[in-house]
């Protein structure tokens, strides 16, 4: 009988151990799903922003003008280059 009773107590004990391991591990997954949402809703504010900034001509021409390298009537690109470094200039 006690032993019945001994076995029945560390099944339980198992039990509840995987049970305790399950709850962490989820509480885990529920911090990064957290995180993730976070970082998502942050992405849809910026997107939102550009998004606002691109509809009107003021925003999107000079983005059309930096991504494609393009230049309006008069204008000119001009490409700046750093300065030489030491190990460059010996050369």
């Amino acid at each position: 009988m006690a032993a019945v009773v001994a076995c029945f107590v560390v099944l339980m004990g198992l039990q509840f151990r995987l049970i305790v391991l399950k709850n962490v591990a989820m509480a885990g997954e529920l911090e990064a799903k957290r995180a993730e949402i976070t970082a998502l809703e942050h992405r849809k504010i910026v997107q939102a922003l550009t998004l606002k900034r691109l509809a009107s001509p003021e925003g999107a021409v000079p983005e059309i003008h930096a991504k494609l390298q393009l230049v309006g009537p008069h204008e000119e690109i001009i490409y700046v280059r750093p300065p030489a470094g030491p190990s460059e200039s010996g050369k």
